[in-house]
């Protein structure tokens, strides 16, 4: 899922919030987001590192400035809820 925040928060414009059904699956998904950032200029910001959270943990998240990453268990992601934390963001993408 794509949120769109802008307008609703100073430190982020979008969210992506994804579920991963393994801890493997949440690894593949990290590093397909380390791979797309690092070809984009300036999607990281300096001193930060950029996955916070661990696999084994059920989320992980990733600061690339304008837009943070969220991959969740499927049980954190409903403990969490930040579709319903921010349900007046405006929802962009939502695949199933």
């Amino acid at each position: 899922m794509l949120l769109d925040l802008a307008g609703l928060s100073s430190f982020a414009d979008y969210f992506v919030i994804a579920s991963a059904d393994s801890e493997r699956q949440m690894r593949a998904l990290a590093d397909a987001v380390d791979e797309v950032a690092s070809t984009h200029e300036g999607a990281r910001r300096a001193n930060r590192p950029l996955w916070e959270g661990r696999n084994e943990d059920g989320w992980r998240l990733a600061d690339l400035g304008d837009t943070v990453v969220h991959i969740f268990s499927v049980e954190q992601r409903a403990y969490y809820n930040l579709e319903g934390l921010w349900q007046r963001a405006r929802e962009v993408v939502h695949i199933q």
